[in-house]
């Protein structure tokens, strides 16, 4: 059985990597007052953003390593743009939160998979290679802990984890991260402080759609190799992972992580004995439920910004 988890939790972690960064981005937006729904059809444009530009990139220039960086901050760049138009339906025309981010999902979807079939044929993108696993130098002989964390792991799981540290610094440590949740706790009080709360919850959604297209584009330069139009869902189980985690950076980590390896384990359920007896599908929708019940026990002692999905409107006091 050790030998199992050995094997598995490295890809766990993988997984677990892309629905990290994408609920990250999420706390952002939701400490700024705004829900982002949208977090799957961001994740889309980044993959597909990232798919492109590395894929036209590789065939002018090769394998060479800079490229993939490249991609990366294409995608992040792509999406916090394409997060404008939920941002901008949101606090100026104070539409519905909810809606404005099922539109944006909609939309990426078709929009993507639309301009990949005019520039495919088939609708699929994919890339000669992205980042390679590696055994980290020293760290990976560690009994134990070195085979579970520093072996086959990637760089973009350490770029990520220092985000979640950044992220964490800023947030409670920063003016901008006092004004940022001022901006969804109070925000009134906020604009009365002289705190630009429309402004800053558009560097929030911004952040959230950079983080959440960072994620599409991880998926894609570490275990997919490929733009197909859809990231599994992946967008609305990091939004579960944000509530389930309360809306706190290393709640999160253990959120998403908790949904990484449950997912890991159904997928890989068929090949480890103990687990081949039970049905497939009790596997696969093993994550889901959980969502499902976590939500419905932390409803009750949430701990959510108090304005979180309120339009602002400066002259309601």
């Amino acid at each position: 059985m050790w030998t199992t988890l050995e094997q598995i939790f490295p890809y766990a972690i993988v997984f677990t990597i892309p629905l990290l960064i994408t609920a990250l981005g999420a706390l952002f937006s939701e400490r700024s007052g705004v829900v982002n729904i949208g977090l799957d059809g961001l994740m889309i444009v980044g993959s597909f953003i990232g798919a492109f530009v590395v894929s036209k990139m590789q065939a002018q220039f090769g394998g060479s390593w800079w490229v993939l960086w490249v991609g990366l901050l294409a995608a992040a760049a792509a999406s916090a743009l394409f997060s404008l138009l939920h941002a901008f339906a949101s606090i100026n025309l104070s539409a519905n939160q909810i809606i404005s981010g099922t539109a944006i999902n909609m939309i990426a979807g078709a929009l993507t998979i639309f301009l990949a079939r005019n520039i495919t044929g088939s609708g699929n993108i994919r890339i000669t290679s992205g980042f390679r696993p590696f055994d980290f130098p020293i760290l990976s002989d560690i009994p134990i802990i070195g085979d579970l964390f520093f072996t086959n792991t990637y760089i973009t799981t350490w770029l990520v984890l220092i985000l979640l540290l950044v992220s964490a610094f800023i947030l409670y440590k920063t003016p901008f991260g006092l004004r940022l949740r001022a901006c969804g706790e109070h925000p009134h009080a906020a604009e009365a402080a002289g705190i630009r709360v429309r402004a800053m919850r558009y560097v929030g959604v911004m952040i959230s759609g950079a983080f959440a297209g960072l994620g599409g584009a991880v998926i894609l330069m570490t275990y997919s190799g490929e733009f197909t139009g859809n990231v599994a869902g992946l967008g609305f189980l990091a939004l579960a992972s944000l509530i389930f985690g309360q809306w706190k950076p290393f709640g999160i980590l253990a959120a998403t992580f908790f949904f990484g390896f449950a997912s890991t384990v159904a997928n890989v359920s068929q090949v480890i004995p103990q687990l081949a007896v039970i049905p497939p599908v009790i596997l696969k929708i093993f994550p889901y439920v959980v969502t499902l019940i976590a939500l419905v026990i932390f409803s009750k002692s949430s701990n959510a910004p108090k304005a979180v999905g309120e339009p602002f409107d400066s002259g309601k006091r």
